[in-house]
């Protein structure tokens, strides 16, 4: 780790720290209680020689919070959002708790009431990392400015260490513009060493095992487990879902991703090995199987694999776990079954292929449906063909969103962001942001419900300033979807599920200076997505769909 001493105000101390851990856009909304934070980027942008520090100002501080966010899944360094006091703080508090929930590395910078004044009153004076504590790895308050340097530099290391996710500090005003001296440092999050016989017992399990389920989640996405992943799936053929920002890890139509046979081979497999992702209600918390499904009458036996200790189910009856470095634990795990007889799970996979093939056949009724008002799945028909193998897909919405986790299938990890188990709407226009950036070739695809689009579409405006193409997707059904249905599977009725009929988003769109159509017929959905993808600039499909063509889904999250 090499370090670099460095004299300035507290803001010029921040930015250089954040710069140094890899940082190279500071999310923000303007507010006076973090002025030195963008005097410390204009002047390091001004000594002319990269790296430098972009600053990216938004709407609403959610967006910039969710920005930053989906820069730290999409980048794998932390992102930073930096956000005034007082309300704009707590702006963002959704998108800090998307963070922990889902471990993506974050720094938030928060502005604080000047110290010399606290406790008279003085604008926005909110005593915030209390607030925060519940919802991130650590919140504290840097003090004074020689506490700056220091603390950022913590506060990096810790958002990048296993397990990751979000940091906040924030600095009383007047020690912000007071100045000090510090250090910057390269340094890198801290991983944890896997035990050696706690590999060897998975790998006993899994040698046994016939009928062997593999569940790939974000954090071997986040732990840079990728290539040992697509190894291990490939060299033992083991049948395999993804979930997450673990989808793309087995690349769409690989013979062993049999997401599309997903309740087939839950049911049916005799061990689950469940690697970087929780055991929540995505997973049907842990339990697989049982008597009415499985072919032998039993419960799946159940292996958790995370990237540190806390992560590791407290909950499910486990029939092994591990923690630590997941490219380690892989490969570990790897080369203890190879060094056996390696497990012959063929017939196995071949039923699930089967299964794969048997599903793609009956989804193709409703991807090519003609139906009025438009099925939604229809959308995906023309959609999917069109998505290019670097594209980056992010869903914002319900019931919406649903159906591309059924039907979007990535090429490449890194490629695919949701809201994950937090479910937090909103996040989409931060999330696009943060793509464009992140990666500035690719091909964007934000996936907007009505709904969500309601908390966030303003920031088109952003796009359009900060001159950032993505192309929008709406499957609008002038309603609350997810809600709308099981309220009338309870009560035999709903109310505040409806939203105003065939709303033209686009035309919003187009006011804050991007362009848009809405579309009612099925056969001009491609025509409008060829249109919007060559646009150049923000473009919205705002596609009018059938409010009663429901996502079948076995769980509400509860």
């Amino acid at each position: 780790m090499s370090e670099t001493q460095i004299t300035g105000h507290s803001g010029e101390l921040a930015v250089s720290v954040a710069r140094a851990h890899g940082v190279e856009t500071m999310f923000t909304l303007s507010g006076a209680h973090v002025f030195p934070m963008y005097d410390g980027a204009v002047k390091l942008n001004q000594e002319g020689e990269p790296p430098q520090m972009r600053l990216l100002d938004v709407r609403h501080e959610q967006t910039a919070a969710f920005a930053a966010e989906a820069t730290g899944k999409l980048t794998r360094v932390p992102g930073l959002a930096v956000l005034t006091a007082g309300p704009g703080v707590t702006n963002g508090i959704s998108a800090i708790a998307q963070a922990q929930f889902a471990g993506s590395p974050m720094v938030v910078v928060g502005g604080r009431a000047p110290q010399n004044r606290w406790g008279t009153g003085s604008l926005q004076e909110l005593d915030q990392p209390p607030i925060i504590a519940p919802v991130a790895k650590a919140a504290r308050t840097l003090m004074t400015a020689a506490d700056v340097a220091a603390g950022m530099d913590d506060a990096f290391t810790l958002a990048r260490s296993s397990h990751r996710g979000p940091v906040f500090v924030d600095v009383p005003m007047d020690e912000f513009f007071n100045s000090s001296t510090g250090a910057a440092s390269s340094g890198t999050g801290t991983r944890v060493e896997p035990d050696a016989d706690a590999i060897e017992a998975v790998a006993r399990l899994l040698a046994q095992a016939q009928r062997p389920v593999l569940i790939l989640g974000t954090d071997v996405w986040a732990d840079h487990a990728e290539e040992a992943a697509l190894r291990f799936v490939e060299d033992l053929g083991i049948p395999t879902l993804t979930n997450g920002m673990g989808r793309g890890l087995v690349p769409g139509g690989h013979r062993s991703l049999v997401t599309k046979a997903r309740g087939a081979a839950l049911s049916g497999a005799d061990l689950v090995v469940v690697v970087g992702t929780p055991l929540d209600f995505r997973l049907g918390y842990g339990v697989f199987g049982g008597p009415d499904k499985n072919p032998d009458g039993a419960f799946a036996r159940v292996v958790h694999i995370a990237d540190s200790p806390g992560q590791v189910s407290g909950h499910a009856e486990l029939a092994g776990s591990v923690a630590g470095d997941l490219t380690t634990v892989l490969d570990g795990l790897q080369a203890a079954i190879e060094r056996g007889s390696k497990p012959d799970w063929s017939a196995w996979a071949d039923q699930l292929a089967d299964q794969v093939r048997a599903a793609v056949e009956r989804d193709a009724a409703l991807l090519t449906a003609e139906a009025d008002p438009i099925h939604p799945a229809r959308i995906y028909g023309e959609l999917v063909p069109r998505l290019a193998d670097d594209s980056v897909v992010i869903g914002d919405g319900g019931d919406f969103v649903s159906f591309a986790g059924k039907y979007v299938e990535p090429k490449r990890p890194g490629g695919w962001l949701d809201p994950g188990p937090y479910g937090c709407l909103g996040a989409g226009l931060g999330a696009a942001i943060a793509a464009r950036i992140a990666r500035p070739s690719a091909q964007v695809t934000l996936l907007l419900g009505d709904g969500a689009a309601g908390f966030s579409l303003m920031d088109v405006d952003t796009l359009v300033r900060h001159d950032l193409p993505v192309v929008m997707v709406m499957g609008n059904n002038s309603a609350w979807g997810l809600e709308k249905g099981p309220m009338q599977m309870l009560y035999g009725y709903d109310v505040v599920a409806d939203l105003a009929p065939r709303t033209p988003y686009d035309e919003v769109v187009k006011a804050l200076g991007g362009a848009g159509e809405t579309v009612t017929d099925p056969k001009q959905i491609g025509p409008a997505l060829d249109r919007a993808y060559a646009a150049g600039v923000p473009y919205l499909v705002n596609v009018i769909t059938d409010v009663d063509a429901a996502y079948p889904r076995n769980t509400f999250g509860i």
